[in-house]
C-alpha cells in the first residue's frame, strides 16, 4: 500500500480503542503495519473493543495488524511484542506509548496500590516497551518514539491538581526527552505529543462528565492525524513535546471543525489557555 508510511511498523502499548486505535487506523492508511501489546483479550461492557476487534478494523483500513494480549508491565510480555514484530514484519521503526492510566485523586485520597498503578503503567510501561524495541529501532531507517505524554507544564495549577498522576505522565516525558538526547547518535528520534483539548474517549466519558464532556471533546481522530503528520515530516523533529493542533497546523491543517468539539472545546490536562 502506498503512503507516507509504507513499509513502516509499528509498535504500540494498548490500542484496543480511543486515541491508539485513532492513531493505528490514521497509520495503516498510509501503509504502516502494527503489533498491538494490550490487555484487552475479551470485551468488557464498559469499554468499546478488544485488541482482536481493533486488528480487523485496522486491516479494513488497508494495514496489516498482529494482536499480542499481554500486559505492558510485565517484561516477558513487552519482550513477545517487540519479537512478534521483527517474526511479522522484519523489524520495528516506530514505538508509541500509548498505554496509560488515570486517577485523579489526591494525595491524601490515593490509596498506595492506585499510585503504584500508575507509574507501572505510564512511566515503567514506558520505559519496558521502548528498551524491548531499542536493538530493531537501531536498525530502522528513520527510528522514532513517540510518546503520549504532556509539556512539562510547571505552573502551580498542575503541580498540585494531582500529583501522582502528574509524576507519572511528567514521568513519561522525560523518558522521552532523554531517549531523544541519549539516541541521537544512533538516529532514533523522540518526541511526546499531547492533545490540546480533552478526547471524546471512554475515559472522558466514564470519568471526565458524561455526555456533557464528552460534547466538548474533539474525537480521537484528530491525535491520529497529528501522529502520522509527525512521523511523516520531513523535518525531523526531535526531543518536542508537542501539541496536535500545533502539529496539524505545520502540516497546513488549519481547519479543526472536522474534529468536532463545539466552539469552546475543554482544554486538556496541562495544557494552558493562549
Amino acid at each position: 500500500m502506498a503512503g507516507r508510511l509504507a513499509g513502516r511498523t509499528i509498535v504500540m502499548s494498548g490500542g484496543s480503542r480511543g486515541i491508539g486505535l485513532a492513531i493505528l487506523l490514521a497509520a495503516a492508511r498510509e501503509g504502516a503495519d502494527a503489533v498491538l501489546l494490550a490487555k484487552t483479550d475479551t470485551p468488557d461492557p464498559r469499554l468499546p473493543g478488544t485488541v482482536h476487534t481493533a486488528v480487523e478494523e485496522i486491516e479494513a483500513a488497508g494495514g496489516k495488524a498482529v494482536a499480542v494480549v499481554g500486559d505492558v508491565r510485565v517484561e516477558a510480555d513487552v519482550a513477545r511484542a517487540a519479537a512478534t514484530a521483527v517474526e511479522s514484519f522484519g523489524g520495528i521503526d516506530i514505538v508509541v506509548n500509548n498505554a496509560s492510566a488515570l486517577n485523579m485523586a489526591g494525595t491524601e485520597a490515593l490509596p498506595a496500590k492506585r499510585f503504584d498503578l500508575m507509574q507501572q503503567i505510564n512511566a515503567r510501561g514506558t520505559f519496558l516497551l521502548t528498551q524491548a524495541c531499542l536493538g530493531a529501532l537501531r536498525k530502522s531507517p528513520d527510528a522514532q518514539i513517540v510518546t503520549l505524554s504532556p509539556p512539562i507544564n510547571l505552573a502551580p495549577e498542575w503541580l498540585g491538581r494531582f500529583p501522582a498522576y502528574m509524576i507519572s505522565k511528567y514521568g513519561m516525558s522525560l523518558l522521552t526527552l532523554g531517549w531523544a538526547a541519549e539516541f541521537a547518535d544512533a538516529g532514533i528520534r523522540a518526541n511526546c505529543l499531547w492533545p490540546q483539548t480533552t478526547i471524546a474517549t471512554a475515559a472522558v466519558v466514564n470519568l471526565l462528565g458524561g455526555a456533557e464532556a464528552a460534547s466538548r471533546a474533539r474525537t480521537p481522530e484528530i491525535m491520529g492525524d497529528a501522529a502520522v503528520a509527525l512521523l511523516a515530516d520531513p523535518a525531523k523533529p526531535t526531543g518536542q513535546t508537542l501539541i496536535d493542533v500545533d502539529v496539524l497546523a505545520a502540516a497546513g491543517v488549519t481547519d479543526l471543525s472536522p474534529y468536532g468539539g463545539t466552539d469552546d472545546p475543554e482544554l486538556d490536562f496541562f495544557v494552558d489557555e493562549r
